[in-house]
């Protein structure tokens, strides 16, 4: 899998150095190790895991701000756990609903010595922290609407929202909440992988 690893960074442009490059592959074995038994995610050949959960993931990186960064539905910690082993600079918050996945999570980010990472379960809407995010993503979470509905009580004041979405979501940008406007919608060129890809980002009303 190193290869290719080495060989998917290459293609999209990422330059990551090979310490981060060994705990992404590290991440991936616990992820297959876990799967077996908790059925965490159905992507289970190893070129897909490395396109479809770490490059996926790993192309969010120009379009987050701020320190405080939140992973709402992580799940199997996608995308929170690629970027957070590689932005050890910034904080991360894992939030699921599942304590099966949150068991998962907890281990991963002990094991993979991730002192920038805390693990939250609980369901997002009842999650009430000491102060609001710079960024909060959600990968598979819903509609946009869904989205902003229940993450708003969740975010900084000049926070932003980030949706990854596979096709241009026409129907759900039609249904944004008046309290937010979009902020834009960029079509994503991931090379490796034959599939659309799009991140919307929101920002308050001022």
């Amino acid at each position: 899998m190193k290869m290719l690893l080495t060989q998917a960074l290459k293609e999209n442009s990422l330059s990551l150095s090979g310490a981060v490059q060994q705990k992404l592959l590290r991440y991936l074995a616990l992820l297959q190790t876990w799967n077996r038994v908790f059925n965490l995610t159905t992507i289970t050949d190893p070129r897909e895991m490395i396109y479809l959960h770490l490059i996926d993931s790993l192309v969010m990186s120009p379009y987050l701000q701020g320190i405080r960064l939140l992973d709402v539905g992580s799940g199997a910690g996608l995308p929170g756990i690629p970027l957070a082993i590689a932005h050890p600079d910034q904080q991360w918050t894992l939030l699921d609903k599942s304590s099966k996945k949150t068991r998962f999570l907890t281990q991963a980010a002990a094991e993979l010595e991730l002192a920038n990472v805390s693990v939250i379960h609980h369901r997002c809407e009842d999650f009430q922290p000491p102060a609001g995010f710079d960024s909060i993503l959600s990968r598979a979470f819903g509609t946009i609407r869904m989205f902003a509905e229940t993450t708003v009580h969740l975010l900084a004041p000049d926070g932003i929202l980030i949706a990854m979405k596979g096709k241009y979501p026409q129907e759900e940008l039609a249904d944004v909440p008046a309290a937010f406007t979009v902020e834009d919608v960029i079509r994503l060129d991931i090379k490796g992988i034959n599939a659309e890809r799009h991140i919307v980002r929101l920002r308050m009303k001022k």
